[in-house]
């Protein structure tokens, strides 16, 4: 992997691992991957930070089902899940696939490096 690649991909995973919207799961795997680079397990380190990235990653239909059901609004409230799904609705209809949090974004970034992690 070239230096390029590697500063961007080290930039995405720390606003990754600290985007409130990150799981523990995806945290763990960044954390990981960072403390690996430039050793011996930095291959393996990215294998399994990509593999847990593309497990994470919230599709943008899947968003849009969970802001309008009961435990969206649950989980953000009856308002913010509103919001939440209009907002997710828009980005549909203007072509992303995957949600837009801080999260999702680092996760999506990530994974366009994918076949120069690997």
């Amino acid at each position: 992997m070239n230096v390029e690649v590697k500063d961007f991909v080290t930039e995405k995973v720390n606003v990754l691992i600290h985007a409130a919207t990150c799981c523990a799961e995806a945290k763990e795997a960044g954390k990981n991957w960072l403390d690996a680079v430039g050793t011996d397990k930095e291959g393996e380190a990215a294998k399994n930070l990509i593999a847990e990235l593309e497990a994470d990653i919230m599709p943008i239909d899947g968003l849009i089902a969970f802001a309008g059901s009961e435990a969206g609004a649950q989980v953000f409230g009856k308002e913010k899940a509103k919001n939440v799904l209009a907002h997710a609705e828009e980005l549909k209809t203007a072509g992303a696939k995957y949600c837009d949090c801080p999260a999702c974004a680092a996760c999506e970034a990530i994974l366009e490096k994918k076949g120069e992690l690997l």
